[in-house]
């Protein structure tokens, strides 16, 4: 039988192993969820610069950053816009809206 001091020693340690076990699968967890998230916003940019390409012709390096550089929901509302913009700068002009 484990003294008093000996039987805490092991919970600690079982507690430890616990909470570093939970550490892990959570920061697995995040790891792919942000992941996920990089690579759908790296989908749509791409999405995005085959569609002004296809309407327009090469797009600028300035335009190629931008987009990289853009939060999903700037790249799906410039996608939006790029259905039916005139000509690639009207893409990315603010509106007057927003």
């Amino acid at each position: 039988m484990l003294k008093g001091t000996e039987m805490l020693e092991t919970n600690i340690d079982q507690w430890t192993a616990k909470a570093v076990a939970e550490g892990v699968l959570l920061g697995e967890q995040r790891g792919l969820q942000m992941g996920k998230i990089e690579g759908k916003i790296e989908g749509e940019a791409l999405a995005l610069q085959r569609l002004l390409s296809q309407r327009f012709g090469p797009i600028p390096t300035a335009i190629v950053e931008q987009i990289a550089a853009a939060k999903l929901e700037q790249i799906e509302a410039w996608f939006d816009a790029a259905i039916t913009a005139p000509d690639v700068a009207s893409v990315f002009r603010p509106t007057q809206n927003g």
